[in-house]
């Protein structure tokens, strides 16, 4: 009998590299418990739906503009016609409303590139994350992994990674390396965790 898996859908806006890091650790066996079923972008263009198809996961589009009021009913159809028991959102960036948020309950989880609390909440994204670090003055920054609600950054922590800051980073240099040590590193180790307790019928 085929191990049941939890289907996974995956939101994304732009270049999908921690899309990547979820399809190569689904690959190579370190995301076992879950599938990614589909991914959905905001966004036509992004280089992220070339990484699903390269993969041979389906896709689909679904954008403001294409929607308007009705983009997160939308959304909504397409995750529940897939099956998805899994949100993730790898830089998406669209801020999700209550209502999106509670249909799915401790079911959407979402990687924050710093320690959160620091530099989390509106406003707070790409490198912005990492320019506020730098001018800080902090000696330490890194990647959350957390359950999403109707606060922006503001659910349940899963996961953290702490990435030294070298006093020669740029925004730009702090940004690789986070997504290289903590968010490509604990975004798929979070999944596989959470995907675990949906099978095992854990409380999450």
């Amino acid at each position: 009998m085929k191990e049941r898996k939890v289907k996974i859908a995956v939101l994304v806006s732009g270049g999908g590299t921690n899309l990547q890091a979820l399809l190569d650790a689904e690959k190579s066996g370190k995301l076992k418990s879950g599938k990614i079923s589909l991914v959905v972008s905001n966004n036509e263009n992004a280089y992220a739906l070339t990484r699903a198809k390269n993969a041979e996961v389906p896709t689909r589009v679904i954008t403001k503009a294409g929607f308007g009021d009705g983009f997160e009913t939308e959304l909504i159809k397409a995750i529940k016609g897939a099956g998805a028991e899994l949100i993730v959102l790898a830089g998406f960036m669209s801020i999700l409303s209550e209502r999106f948020t509670k249909e799915f309950e401790n079911r959407i989880i979402n990687v924050h590139p710093a320690l959160i609390p620091s530099f989390c909440g509106k406003g707070y994204y790409g490198l912005k994350v990492h320019e506020a670090a730098l001018s800080y003055g902090v000696k330490v920054t890194g990647a959350t992994v957390h359950f999403v609600n109707e606060i922006p950054d503001g659910g349940k922590i899963i996961m953290q990674k702490a990435v030294e800051v070298l006093p020669s980073d740029t925004p730009e240099s702090l940004q690789k390396r986070v997504m290289r040590e903590a968010e490509w590193q604990i975004l798929p180790a979070a999944c596989e965790l959470v995907c675990e307790k949906i099978l095992t019928g854990e409380k999450l």
